[in-house]
C-alpha cells in the first residue's frame, strides 16, 4: 500500500506543479525550459542539473515541441507513464482550450477576418516571427556553411511550396551535415546524466519507435489513397508533429502548407490564430488546437491537439533510452547542426510568405509591427501584452 500511496502522491505532485505552469508559463519554449529548471531542479530537486541538461539535449535533438517533450520526460521521471501523461495534459490543456475557444469565436460569431483588430494581430505576427528568425539565425546559422544551408533551404521551399519540399530539405541538410561538418565538432566524452533518470526499457523504446514510423507512414499513405476528413486531418497534424525541428515557431510554415493550402481555413484567420497563440501560456504547438476548432469544432480541436503531440511523445520515450548510447556520435551531432540551420531557412521563408506579405499592408501595419518588435526584443515585454497592444492598435488604426 505504501508503494501505491507514494505513486499516487507523485502523480498528484506532477498534476499540481504542471497545472500551475500551464497557466503561468508565458514566453515560448526557451522560457519554459527556464521555468522547468527553477521548479524541478532548483526548488523541488526531482533531479540533478546534469540530468536535466541531458533531458533538454534529448528534446533538442528530436523533432517536436522541445519544452513539452522535456515536461513529459520530467513527469515520467517522477511518476512513471501516468506522470508523463499528467504532465502533458496539465501543461497543454489551458492554452489548447483558450485557442480552441478563440477559433470557435471567430467562426460562430461571424467575425470578419479583415477587421482591424485581426489585422493588428497579423502585424504582431510579423514582429514575433522576425524576432524568432533573428534569434535562431544568431545561434544556428552563424557560420558561412550553416548560413548557406539556411539561405538555400529557405529559397527552395519558397520556389517549390510543398510539405514534401520541407521533408526533403531536412533530409538533405542532415546528409550535408554528415559529409561537410564531420570534422567541425569535437566528440564529447563525459558520462550521461540520464543515468539518474527513471530508465525506459528497451522494449518500450523499440515499441514507441515502431509506432512512430507506422503511425506516420500509415496515415500519409491512407490520406493519399483513401482520403476523407479523419485521415487527412490526422495525417496533417501527425506530419507536422513529426517533422518540425527547432521549436514552436518552426511549425508555422509546415502547418500553413498542410492546412491553408487545401482550404481548411483562410490565410488571414490562420495568421490571426498564430498571433493569438503568442499571448497564451504553454506550448506554441497548441496553435493546432485553434486550427482544429476552426476546421472541425471541438472534435477537430481535440483531434488536432492529440495528433500533433503524439509523435513527440513516442520519440521522447525512445530518445530517453537511446540517447546515452548515441549522444557521442559525431555523425549525429553534425547532422543535427545542419538540420537546425535548415530550420532557420524554413522559418525565414515563412516570414516572407505568408507572414510579412499578409501582416504588413501599409505604413500603419508596419508601425504596429515595428513597435511590437521593439516591445519583444528590446523592452522584453510579455507576449500577451504585445498581442493586446497589437489588437487595440489595429482596431484603432486599421
Amino acid at each position: 500500500m505504501t508503494g501505491v500511496s507514494e505513486k499516487q502522491s507523485n502523480v498528484g505532485e506532477v498534476v499540481r506543479s504542471f497545472g500551475l505552469l500551464g497557466v503561468t508559463a508565458f514566453g515560448g519554449p526557451t522560457a519554459h525550459l527556464g521555468y522547468f529548471r527553477e521548479e524541478f531542479v532548483a526548488r523541488r530537486k526531482w533531479l540533478s542539473e546534469r540530468s536535466y541538461a541531458d533531458i533538454v539535449a534529448v528534446a533538442q535533438f528530436l523533432p517536436g515541441p522541445a519544452s513539452s517533450q522535456v515536461g513529459m520526460a520530467l513527469g515520467y521521471h517522477r511518476a512513471g507513464w501516468l506522470g508523463m501523461l499528467a504532465a502533458w495534459v496539465m501543461f497543454t490543456a489551458p492554452s489548447a482550450l483558450i485557442l480552441a475557444l478563440f477559433g470557435l469565436f471567430l467562426m460562430t460569431a461571424g467575425v470578419d477576418a479583415e477587421q482591424g483588430w485581426i489585422k493588428g494581430l497579423l502585424a504582431a505576427a510579423v514582429a514575433v516571427v522576425f524576432h524568432a528568425v533573428a534569434g535562431m539565425a544568431k545561434n544556428m546559422a552563424n557560420t558561412a556553411l550553416t548560413a548557406t544551408i539556411a539561405v538555400v533551404a529557405g529559397l527552395l521551399v519558397l520556389a517549390v511550396p510543398s510539405p514534401f519540399t520541407h521533408l526533403g530539405v531536412i533530409i538533405a541538410a542532415g546528409v550535408i551535415g554528415v559529409v561537410l561538418l564531420r570534422n567541425r565538432l569535437a566528440e564529447e566524452t563525459e558520462d550521461s546524466g540520464l543515468d539518474e533518470v527513471r530508465p525506459v526499457s528497451s522494449r518500450a523504446a523499440v515499441v514507441s519507435l515502431a509506432l512512430f514510423f507506422v503511425l506516420l507512414g500509415g496515415l500519409l499513405l491512407g490520406a493519399s489513397t483513401v482520403g476523407g476528413y479523419l485521415l487527412t486531418r490526422l495525417a496533417a497534424y501527425v506530419q507536422a508533429g513529426s517533422l518540425v525541428f527547432g521549436g514552436g515557431h518552426v511549425v508555422l510554415p509546415l502547418l500553413e502548407q498542410l492546412t491553408v493550402a487545401p482550404g481548411w481555413l483562410e490565410q488571414s484567420v490562420f495568421l490571426a490564430g498564430y498571433s493569438a497563440a503568442q499571448a497564451v501560456p504553454g506550448p506554441l504547438f497548441t496553435f493546432a488546437s485553434f486550427i482544429g476548432a476552426v476546421d472541425g469544432g471541438w472534435a477537430g480541436a481535440l483531434l488536432a491537439t492529440v495528433a500533433i503531440f503524439l509523435p513527440s511523445a513516442l520519440l521522447m520515450v525512445a530518445g530517453l533510452h537511446f540517447w546515452g548510447r548515441w549522444r557521442h556520435s559525431p555523425h549525429l551531432r553534425t547532422a543535427f547542426t545542419a538540420v537546425n540551420a535548415a530550420v532557420v531557412g524554413l522559418l525565414g521563408a515563412a516570414f516572407w510568405d505568408p507572414v510579412l506579405s499578409h501582416g504588413v499592408t501599409g505604413i500603419a501595419s508596419l508601425s504596429i509591427a515595428a513597435l511590437c518588435w521593439l516591445g519583444l526584443a528590446k523592452w522584453k515585454l510579455p507576449p500577451w501584452s504585445i498581442a493586446l497592444f497589437a489588437a487595440l492598435a489595429g482596431w484603432v488604426l486599421l
